[in-house]
């Protein structure tokens, strides 16, 4: 296959889908790689550093795509870049599935065939792929650092003859794969760190990074995820328990970190006006979610608000302000799913039953052809 990667165009990102390591073992494979010059730059990997791995540089994305069978992206194309695509590509890419709009159109007029890294199945035999893992665990890192720079204060105890410096609270609201690498993080920086989610399989892993959990464990708690590892929407009745129960300890924190996200819902809201209110001058709140309407209303897009003191900080592309090590790890993402669509002889085979396949599979030959698009 001749494979083609290409200079993200969405602004903010800086994520390329391929790296050298990944270059050098797409070719030992037998593949041949063409890279938009520049394509790696703002990840930290130079034209040269592909080079030297056997890739081709092209000038433009319309040379690099000259021919190709195979285009691999970070984020789902535009419109307008999807009617500069020939007819009948193969595109991966995080593409957004249940926010695409009208881009499913575009595809289709150009009969692409699109695949989606956000539908990789949480099975065993795909968790080399799941490309939403592997970057929701750097993001959750990166929104710990991020939320200890703009606190501006000792994260850990310091016990000095000038006198003592408590410990910072950090309180983690969902605890998912970010989650918990936000705990962990906390952990390490020496916070002292407590979390909640609805699921009852987060309380043994929350307690395991030694935070303490806190949600309301009734009935509907105890049912509370989905066969593919995901959080179930709660009950209003749950939500207000919920709520009520966290408000008191909001108050007492200096540092929320909310991850909660619902796959094709706008996000649930977690921390209210009144809660960001009752928080202490200097506090800080880290609004993972704030992408898909946020879990604070008060929380805006790339923006740090200040709420009578409080910092609302809102980050939209967390992986972006780690792009060597999230493109590093989205381009292994890729390689591992690369074989499941590659026929004996190394071409581009769609044709298959697999479930890892067709559970990815958008549009193909102008039609849009996945379940979950068209309910």
């Amino acid at each position: 296959m001749k494979l083609t990667i290409l200079k993200e165009t969405s602004p903010g990102e800086t994520r390329v889908a391929a790296t050298p390591e990944s270059v050098k073992k797409l070719i030992g494979l037998g593949h041949s790689v063409t890279i938009e010059s520049g394509a790696g730059t703002a990840a930290g990997f130079p034209d040269k550093a592909f080079s030297e791995e056997g890739a081709t540089i092209a000038k433009t994305a319309a040379t690099a795509l000259k021919g190709a069978d195979l285009l691999l992206k970070v984020r789902a194309p535009s419109a307008e870049e999807a009617g500069k695509y020939p007819e009948g590509l193969t595109v991966i890419a995080l593409m957004n599935p249940f926010n695409m709009g009208d881009l499913t159109d575009a595809y289709n007029a150009k009969k692409l065939n699109t695949l989606a890294m956000e539908f990789t199945p949480r099975i065993t035999r795909a968790q080399s792929m799941d490309a939403l893992s592997s970057q929701s665990n750097l993001a959750g890192y990166r929104a710990m650092i991020e939320g200890a720079q703009i606190y501006g204060r000792a994260m850990p105890m310091m016990m000095t003859a000038a006198g003592t410096v408590a410990p910072a609270k950090v309180f983690v609201m969902g605890a998912g794969v970010a989650g918990l690498q936000a705990i962990a993080t906390a952990r390490r920086l020496g916070g002292v760190v407590t979390a909640t989610d609805v699921r009852p399989a987060a309380k043994e892993q929350v307690a395991s990074l030694g935070a303490k959990f806190i949600a309301v464990e009734n009935e509907e708690f105890k049912e509370a995820e989905t066969a593919g590892g995901y959080a179930k929407e709660m009950s209003d009745d749950y939500k207000k328990q919920q709520a009520e129960l966290t408000a008191n300890h909001i108050a007492k924190q200096d540092i929320v970190i909310t991850t909660a996200l619902i796959p094709g819902r706008p996000a649930p809201e977690l921390v209210s006006e009144a809660m960001v209110k009752s928080m202490k001058p200097g506090s800080v709140i880290v609004d993972m979610a704030v992408a898909s309407g946020g879990n604070c209303p008060l929380s805006n897009p790339d923006e740090v608000v200040d709420v009578d003191g409080v910092k609302v900080a809102g980050f939209s592309n967390l992986p972006a302000r780690l792009p060597a090590d999230s493109s590093s790890l989205y381009a292994k993402n890729l390689l591992a799913f690369l074989p499941l669509i590659t026929a004996e002889d190394g071409a581009l085979n769609l044709d298959t039953d697999d479930e890892i396949v067709t559970a990815m599979l958008l549009t193909r030959g102008g039609e849009t052809v996945n379940e979950r698009l068209k309910s």
